[in-house]
């Protein structure tokens, strides 16, 4: 069984369709929620981990030296749950480099557009949605990735498609690709566990 963490920074929707995938879904026997980590004290996803007597740990970034001591206790952290697999769900900050190289290839995010569409810096949350629609797009959708240094560049893991319709408004979008996210984040882990062995 693979012990995992999942890097959260808001509401914790992801985060819960893995924890539910694990509990009784497709990720079954295969992993096991360990730690949740929020750099958001106010973070929705922390209340919903200790509901399932998961660890929790929040680290704000003010309260670090600098961005190399912040990513250093995340990296701790994560070594001392002896964790195999990260997952970010909506983790909005950029990884350090001393976690993806000592999680290469074992650390996931989850993006709500078509990569290498509309990601990178300020690609996030409504501003996707909103640049989708504005640019007459037919379709959008969610990608799982490798997660690497810089911001949504790493190997595609899974995608899928959602159709754009013609009254969407951004919040309509983004609920139904939520849903997709929903869906595909547990299938994608389940994917790299097997490559894993």
């Amino acid at each position: 069984m693979k012990r995992l963490t999942v890097l959260v920074s808001g509401n914790g929707s992801n985060m819960q369709s893995v924890i539910d995938a694990a509990d009784n879904g497709i990720l079954k026997g295969l992993v096991e929620v360990v730690l949740v980590i929020s750099n958001n004290p106010s973070s929705y996803a922390l209340k919903r981990a200790e509901n399932k007597n998961i660890k929790t740990v929040c680290m704000e970034r003010k309260k670090f030296e600098n961005e190399k001591s912040f990513n250093y206790s995340i990296l701790k952290e994560l070594q001392n749950v002896k964790t195999d697999i990260v997952c970010l769900a909506g983790y909005i900050r950029i990884v350090g480099q001393d976690i993806t190289d000592a999680y290469r290839k074992r650390i996931l995010n989850i993006h709500p557009a078509l990569l290498p569409k509309f990601g990178g810096k300020g690609m996030y949350g409504r501003h996707i949605h909103e640049a989708v629609i504005n640019l007459k797009e037919k379709k959008s959708g969610a990608t799982v990735h490798f997660a690497d240094e810089n911001y949504d560049t790493g190997e595609i893991i899974i995608q899928q498609e959602v159709e754009i319709l013609e009254n969407d408004t951004p919040q309509d979008l983004a609920d139904r690709i939520l849903n997709v996210e929903h869906q595909i984040y547990p299938k994608a882990i389940k994917k790299v566990i097997e490559n894993l062995k």
